[in-house]
């Protein structure tokens, strides 16, 4: 893999004093490593979280962290692998496909990380315009549907719920967009629906809703837990009444999870730092940014299929999250 094609960082924010190599702090004794923070595009809410809890980090621990504004999910995976990052914000299933080589990474296993926690839910959400006669995600067949960009993680998540309802990819036209243009394709007819992974609610769905009827569609308890039997890095999840124009009540979904991976290569302890800081500041960190509310040790463990960190694993176990 070539080493440009990891060097994906656009914009950087520094948050705290950063050590300089060899140097030793005010008492005389090593200075902490610097570790580099991978999040996503400035206008998403990896990187808002990410320097959210990543300022606060900081200054709870000592540690100097830098933020990255980086390519997401699969480019953070890559970057800690080359060693260009220490701490990342990945999807939970992203992270599953590396460890295994599998989907994403075909034939390209990758174990340089370990998990830290899992922080939020990514909403696994199929919006249908109700005038294309669709009720469940088995009327999707023969649809126009939009799948998310080609290669991308809400793909795969949408070939898997379909796979859950017997339908495959060839069974709908499909179509790949983001979700922007996904909501932009259903408001002018040129879809029946798409799929759209993010937190919820989403702001390109709270958009289309205001000036269009749409659906949110239902994934029931019994396909979620053929789901999760499958592709243990689910969980189910309730999107609450009234997140969107029309939806009055709680709709069931699945979701994966934004989670927080480290580098294999960073010591125990400076691990068990951020772990602890990180949990012990859900306050903090919610007051800076909405997405800290979901923070939870046991929500954190749930749905996680790769290793935790040793250092991650000793804060979780003292806590009783692992057992």
């Amino acid at each position: 893999m070539k080493r440009a094609l990891l060097s994906l960082t656009v914009l950087t924010l520094t948050l705290g004093t950063l050590a300089c190599g060899g140097k030793t702090g005010e008492q005389g004794r090593a200075a902490s490593p610097q570790v580099r923070m991978a999040t996503g595009g400035t206008q998403g809410t990896y990187y808002a979280f990410g320097s959210a809890a990543g300022q606060i980090l900081a200054e709870k621990t000592k540690i100097p962290i830098t933020v990255q504004s980086t390519g997401a999910s699969k480019a953070n995976i890559q970057l800690i692998d080359a060693g260009e990052a220490e701490l990342a914000i990945v999807q939970n299933d992203v992270m599953d496909y590396a460890w295994r080589g599998v989907d994403l990474f075909n034939g390209e296993k990758i174990a340089s990380f370990a998990a830290l926690g899992a922080i939020y839910a990514e909403v696994c959400q199929v919006v249908a315009n109700p005038g294309s006669g669709i009720k469940t995600i088995a009327d999707l067949k023969g649809k126009n549907v939009s799948v998310g960009d080609a290669g991308s993680g809400t793909e795969f998540n949408a070939r898997q719920i379909l796979e859950a309802y017997g339908v495959t990819f060839e069974d709908i036209n499909k179509q790949n967009l983001g979700f922007g243009a996904s909501a932009d394709a259903l408001r002018d007819n040129k879809v029946d629906a798409f799929f759209c992974v993010a937190g919820a609610p989403t702001p390109a769905i709270i958009d289309l809703a205001t000036g269009k009827d749409v659906v949110v569609l239902e994934v029931d308890d019994a396909h979620a837990a053929q789901l999760i039997q499958k592709y243990p890095f689910y969980t189910q999840f309730p999107i609450p009444g009234g997140s969107y124009r029309g939806q009055n009540g709680e709709v069931k979904t699945v979701a994966v999870k934004a989670t927080f991976i480290v580098s294999s290569r960073l010591p125990e302890d400076t691990v068990y730092q951020l772990t602890k800081s990180l949990f012990e500041s859900k306050a903090e960190i919610e007051a800076a940014h909405v997405k800290g509310r979901e923070l939870s040790t046991s929500y954190a463990v749930e749905g996680i299929s790769v290793p935790f960190h040793p250092g991650a694993e000793k804060y979780l176990r003292e806590i009783g999250a692992l057992k």
